[in-house]
């Protein structure tokens, strides 16, 4: 076994951990700016409510944690199931139209 490999281990797990919470705090504003406005004040109030949560996350049992994450994919889940549905006529005009063109692109190569 390698000696020193629980140590490199270590770290890529913390660079991973790390640009997770990075990458998941931008895209979490960027959703919150779309909803309440690009101001100091929603900005402000977004990177508190982020930093509690981490907080909490990061005291609260991995159970819980994991359960919480569960609860707030399902919550994202339902508006997008909601959403495939009713645009799904407007998908399926699309795709024909797309098709329809790749078809006449083709023939006039040939």
């Amino acid at each position: 076994m390698i000696s020193w490999f629980p140590y490199v281990l270590t770290l890529a797990v913390v660079l991973f951990a790390f640009s997770t919470m990075i990458s998941w705090s931008y895209y979490g504003y960027q959703a919150w700016a779309y909803l309440f406005g690009r101001t100091t004040r929603t900005e402000y109030t977004y990177k508190i409510l982020f930093c509690v949560f981490v907080v909490i996350g990061s005291a609260a049992s991995l159970g819980n944690v994991i359960g919480f994450s569960d609860a707030m994919i399902f919550s994202m889940m339902v508006p997008n199931m909601i959403g495939i549905v009713l645009l799904a006529p407007k998908v399926k005009k699309e795709l024909n139209r797309y098709m329809s063109a790749i078809k006449l692109k083709s023939k006039a190569i040939d």
